[in-house]
């Protein structure tokens, strides 16, 4: 990417163009001001806050009892972060299922209230109707297929998606769906890395992959995963980029240690 592109604000635009001339998406997870300054003066292309902050940060067991709330509270700390990376915001388990109007309601809470500049929401046909009427209402909208985390339940378990024929064109189909309806890219998690390549080959608008192999017009990591600050497990697509919990945890102790030998604060640190 050319310094020129790094100084530009990016949107929908820069990305499908992105996609055009065959440059990489770049895409990671924030859920506060300083992770997002941080990443955004890195030189990110998007930052998604994605419902995983309710396991990775709020503690919960799975992404299902955040709320749309708590989804406004941390996407506004992360746009104040933010200057140059399209910040979007995860559209929460309930926060569209019920209605299109509430859908509509909810998504709009996000532009209206964060200064974000998208909505990401799970699923493939059954959700068409509601981007539709996004995008009709000048919201743009990514779409999410293959292992939707919000249908955990109903999968069993975080299992591979589209293995076998079947699936497999149901996926392809579905991304079709999407891409009629309006949206402006679709993530990929947990589909074979063929089927993901096939897709991205179909479609005019950019795949974002996440355990769906290289071919992907861009990649998307759970920050807290790639930096090893999230223990509880880490998924076999992730690469951990650093280690950070072993960093804080030798820096918290050698705090202690120099507080409870009287070095810490020393006559530079006192008025």
């Amino acid at each position: 990417m050319s310094q020129e592109t790094k100084k530009i604000k990016v949107t929908t635009a820069v990305i499908r163009d992105m996609k055009k001339k065959g440059e990489k998406i770049t895409m990671l997870t924030a859920y506060d001001y300083p992770t997002a300054f941080l990443i955004d003066q890195s030189g990110i292309d998007v930052l998604l806050v994605g419902d995983s902050l309710g396991m990775v940060v709020l503690g919960y067991t799975s992404t299902l009892p955040v709320t749309m709330d708590e989804m406004i509270h941390h996407t506004k700390a992360v746009c104040r972060g933010v200057q140059r990376a399209m910040v979007i915001g995860d559209m929460p388990f309930m926060s569209y299922q019920i209605s299109v109007e509430a859908a509509l309601h909810n998504a709009g809470r996000f532009l209206k209230e964060t200064d974000a500049q998208a909505v990401k929401l799970e699923g493939g046909r059954e959700v068409a109707e509601i981007t539709r009427r996004m995008t009709a209402s000048g919201i743009p909208v990514m779409g999410h297929l293959g292992l939707t985390p919000q249908s955990i339940q109903q999968f069993g378990g975080f299992k591979i998606q589209g293995k076998g024929d079947e699936a497999a064109r149901r996926i392809i189909e579905d991304a079709h769906i999407l891409e009629e309806a309006g949206a402006f890219s679709i993530v990929l998690e947990c589909v074979p890395g063929d089927l993901a390549a096939e897709i991205t080959r179909l479609l005019s608008i950019p795949t974002i992959g996440i355990g769906a192999g290289v071919e992907c017009d861009g990649q998307v990591l759970v920050t807290n995963d790639m930096l090893g600050t999230f223990e509880r497990f880490t998924p076999r697509f992730v690469k951990k980029y650093a280690n950070l919990s072993i960093q804080m945890r030798e820096a918290v102790k050698q705090y202690m240690d120099e507080v409870r030998s009287g070095i810490f604060p020393g006559k530079e640190h006192t008025f």
